[in-house]
């Protein structure tokens, strides 16, 4: 059985906050049971921070490659100002950095194939500048996952998906990336 945290859980939160905010808490926490508790159960109070004091630095690590909204603005308007010519050259680019063996589809949903390790991955990026992402694009990527018997399916965007379509894609293991994380996987590992 695995468990999962809710989504909604002050732990799951402060993962998601920025670093600081577990460690104000924790230092906020200790403070009061300096102050508040009798000395017998001071130092229980104090530890018990601990948690908040873990959460703190899960969350500094997660986010030490995290790019400023500056940064991604910046990246987003970059790659928005390319052309498609610009544009595919440059995911190749990023994938071949990541020791990925890249090869152009000329039709079809997919416009990379990617091998790794044995293991294939259909990338579709055709749709980068569209508005919206929608469902239909996931729909078509995911039928040519499973006949070619791919092992992960990557669609790249501009733009938000919608709900359905991230809905659907997160019950059929499509990775999305988008906005945040094109920018980047584009300043990370493009620009390198």
């Amino acid at each position: 059985m695995k468990f999962k945290m809710s989504e909604k859980s002050l732990f799951a939160i402060l993962l998601r906050s920025p670093w600081w905010a577990s460690f104000l808490i924790a230092a906020l926490l200790m403070l009061l049971a300096r102050v508040f508790l009798p000395e017998a159960f001071r130092a229980v109070g104090m530890i018990s921070t601990l948690p908040f004091l873990v959460l703190g630095f899960m969350a500094a690590w997660r986010q030490r490659n995290k790019l400023s909204s500056e940064s991604v603005d910046q990246a987003l308007s970059s790659l928005s100002d390319m052309s498609w010519k610009e544009f595919l050259p440059t995911i190749e680019k990023a994938f071949l950095q990541q020791g990925f063996q890249v090869t152009r589809l000329s039709a079809g949903p997919a416009d990379l194939h990617l091998e790794k390790s044995g293991k294939i991955t259909l990338v579709s990026c055709k749709r980068w500048k569209a508005a919206t992402l929608g469902v239909e694009v996931l729909r078509d990527l995911k039928a040519l996952q499973v006949s070619q018997d791919a092992a992960y399916a990557v669609c790249i965007s501009l733009s938000l998906p919608t709900g359905a379509a991230l809905e659907f894609a997160k019950a059929n293991a499509i990775q999305l990336i988008c906005q945040d994380e094109l920018a980047s996987f584009y300043v990370n590992g493009i620009q390198r």
